[in-house]
């Protein structure tokens, strides 16, 4: 990814000065030429652009610096240079660091600062991503904003993110995600969020973090960013966050849909047949009708985000709803399809325990709206550790328990889930079984042969499943029909 740098262009000087690194140069270099882009990979390479080269698991970026200084790069953020480029006979500066993502990091915090824009940080284990999509949405009703794009939400997506921000920029909004303790202080820290939101806490990372307390301590890292005068937003219908909100010194406010303290509560939620609409009360008023264009309760959790932040950021009432009916879902989030009749909502990005059974509400909702059978794919939820049987098996009784008519089970897990759904009341013969998720075109010829046109389907799985696949094939075996 390469990425335009428009507040300020750093010299190899400032870079080795900013990052701590040694500035070594080769031939006739000129450490005040201007850098105007960063780029990870050297297929991006050329001149005026800072090639970092990132040492991973499998490749190590740092051999990729004379293919990005033949294509034009003059400056390089490394840990070595190749004695290849050395010989090369060209000239060009090296800052070589010990670390290159943590000193894209150290470079992207000084680059934060150049900004006037208020940040916005969000974390949480379900529904960070379309959170923040909410945030765009409300914020670009008035704002000149900018905001995370697909998945970097890592540290080293995050000060990508930040090396994005223009001068015209009023809002930035960063998703933060996270597998480890640590790894969110870092970046809240990169990022000084004016305002820091944590959605929820769920189960995803039990594999990594053991408990859901470890995992609230991992998220709540994301207020130590947090500026003097900075905001604090937590969800205060998850015990466990509200548990820390009562043992904070500085108050955040809550959201909250029952806990009747929240300072941004939800009542009166009716569902239609396109979205969710809901009355606020917050600041001792009440504001009724908000309109959400996403089904389902957790999308009022979200929106209700959304809503805080507009207030705090200084927006109307007014300004906020026309933001709300600006959002847009990210791919592969809730997206709706027609496929041959049958209406297919697409849910693959992820899944957890939470959003697994969030969907399943979505999904039977929309069918009895519509007075048409439920059926969901279900795939395997990843980075639960211990926990994995256990969760897919409520998962298959979760989905008996809401009356899911038929239910196809994919990933290593299917049996699991199929088993206890079978025992909480479905149908065997409704209950159909893929546990290879190479076979993507199988597990949709056993949909469409057991499926009819008016049926509704739920697809959703871990993104490692890559259950958007199925849809695929679905739509071409459908596409190929037609034409025979």
């Amino acid at each position: 990814m390469s990425v335009e740098l428009k507040l300020k262009n750093f010299t190899p000087n400032e870079i080795a000065k900013i990052t701590g690194g040694s500035l070594e140069l080769f031939g006739n270099a000129d450490i005040e030429s201007a850098n105007k882009y960063i780029s990870t990979s050297s297929s991006e390479g050329g001149e005026g652009v800072l090639f970092c080269a990132i040492k991973g698991q499998n490749v190590d970026g740092n051999d990729f610096i004379p293919d990005a200084l033949e294509r034009g790069s003059s400056c390089f953020l490394c840990q070595y240079v190749p004695d290849s480029a050395k010989n090369s006979g060209k000239p060009f500066c090296a800052v070589i660091v010990e670390d290159t993502i943590k000193a894209i990091g150290t470079l992207a915090a000084y680059y934060r600062k150049l900004s006037k824009a208020k940040f916005v940080a969000i974390t949480g284990s379900v529904g960070k991503t379309t959170t923040k999509e909410f945030i765009y949405a409300v914020a670009s009703a008035s704002f000149k904003t900018h905001k995370t794009q697909g998945n970097y939400n890592n540290e080293l997506g995050l000060p990508l993110t930040i090396f994005g921000i223009e001068p015209s920029h009023e809002v930035v909004v960063l998703e933060m995600g996270m597998s480890a303790l640590g790894e969110i202080e870092y970046m809240t820290k990169i990022a000084c969020p004016d305002i820091a939101l944590v959605t929820n806490i769920g189960t995803s990372h039990l594999a990594s973090l053991g408990t859901r307390e470890n995992i609230c301590r991992a998220k709540m890292e994301i207020r130590l960013g947090l500026g003097e005068n900075g905001v604090l937003l937590l969800n205060a219908d998850e015990p466990l966050l509200w548990e820390q909100s009562e043992m904070l010194e500085t108050k955040p406010q809550l959201m909250s849909v029952y806990n009747r303290c929240g300072d941004y509560r939800a009542v009166n939620i009716r569902q239609k047949v396109d979205g969710m609409v809901y009355d606020l009360i917050y600041a001792n008023k009440a504001v009724t009708n908000v309109e959400v264009p996403a089904l389902g309760k957790h999308n009022v959790y979200n929106s209700l985000a959304a809503y805080a932040v507009g207030v705090i950021l200084g927006m109307s009432d007014d300004q906020i709803r026309r933001g709300l009916k600006l959002f847009v879902g990210a791919d592969m989030r809730q997206k709706i399809y027609d496929v041959g009749g049958i209406t297919v909502i697409d849910d693959c990005y992820n899944a957890s325990p939470e959003s697994m059974r969030a969907a399943i509400d979505v999904l039977v909702s929309m069918a009895g709206k519509k007075n048409t059978r439920p059926a969901a794919l279900l795939g395997d939820m990843l980075e639960l550790g211990e926990y994995s049987r256990l969760m897919h098996d409520q998962l298959g009784q979760y989905a008996a328990q809401m009356q899911v008519q038929k239910l196809f089970c994919y990933g290593m897990m299917a049996d699991i889930v199929a088993e206890a759904a079978i025992k909480k009341g479905i149908r065997a013969d409704n209950v159909f079984v893929c546990l290879d998720i190479r076979d993507a075109q199988g597990m949709a010829d056993m949909i469409l042969q057991a499926l009819s046109p008016g049926d509704i389907l739920l697809v959703k799985a871990s993104r490692a499943v890559a259950a958007e696949r199925i849809i695929e094939c679905m739509k071409k075996r459908r596409s190929k029909k037609k034409r025979i």
